[in-house]
């Protein structure tokens, strides 16, 4: 089918399908006039990539872990070494979350113990 038919049946923009196969996450064929042809098995596959964009992982490691992944789109099919590295990304967020939470938490200190100056006019 043709990207425009693509796009309509996964739910993602046609700049969308094109960047994803910008970014080798899949594979279109192509007709003999050069346009994009995607199969079913590849509209499975984007909604597999917007399922894991729609999680928060980013698109390195989506592209990393996609061989992992083959067709399966259920959590229970999914193999160990993805599992890791989504494991591995969750401790690297809860990382930077704990530390913008002490962040937050030093200015909330210094806002409530500082003083707004007042200027004296000369």
């Amino acid at each position: 089918m043709k990207i425009g038919e693509a796009a309509r049946i996964s739910g993602v923009s046609v700049r969308s399908l094109r960047y994803y196969e910008d970014e080798g996450l899949i594979v279109s064929g192509r007709c003999g006039n050069g346009f994009r042809d995607y199969c079913p098995a590849t509209l499975e596959r984007v909604r597999v990539i917007r399922s894991l964009l729609d999680a928060g992982l980013p698109v390195r490691l989506i592209r990393e872990v996609m061989p992992y992944l083959g067709d399966a789109s259920d959590a229970e099919e999914v193999c160990p070494e993805f599992l890791r590295e989504v494991h591995d990304y969750r401790d690297r967020v809860a990382a930077r979350i704990e530390h913008l939470s002490a962040t937050q938490a030093a200015l909330d200190a210094y806002l409530s113990t500082a003083r707004p100056r007042i200027r004296e006019r000369a």
